[in-house]
């Protein structure tokens, strides 16, 4: 499955709100995955934001985004979403999509299966 991860790319105040999208391509699609979406600065290790089963009935966040952002999907589309509210400026970062066979796998960078490009969240203080 090929990645693309998109809506970041330009300069953002904090408080903002930004919707980050991934959607795929190829013959097999991101509905059939748990997908995640992660960040990733010069100082610090690729993180987890956000992850959602294929289902969309499981959702799971990183603690600093305490109920900030929303992670959902549409199957239809073979796009999965990332609503970021009350932006900071620490939130900046390139964003990645990922997939994951399991659920059970979902928090671990390593066992991600193939990464979109990233898109570039910068946000002013």
């Amino acid at each position: 499955v090929q990645l693309q991860a998109s809506g970041g790319g330009g300069l953002v105040q904090a408080g903002d709100s930004l919707t980050l999208s991934c959607s795929s391509s190829g013959p097999t699609t991101i509905s059939d995955y748990t997908v995640g979406w992660f960040r990733q600065t010069p100082e610090k290790e690729r993180e987890r934001v956000a992850v959602i089963d294929e289902t969309g009935s499981l959702r799971d966040y990183g603690d600093f985004t305490k109920g900030r952002f929303t992670i959902s999907r549409n199957n239809m589309n073979n796009t999965v979403f990332l609503q970021m509210n009350s932006l900071k400026p620490e939130d900046t970062a390139v964003y990645y999509c990922g997939v994951v066979g399991t659920w059970r796998n979902s928090k671990l960078r390593s066992k991600y299966i193939t990464w979109g490009q990233g898109t570039l969240v910068t946000v002013s203080s």
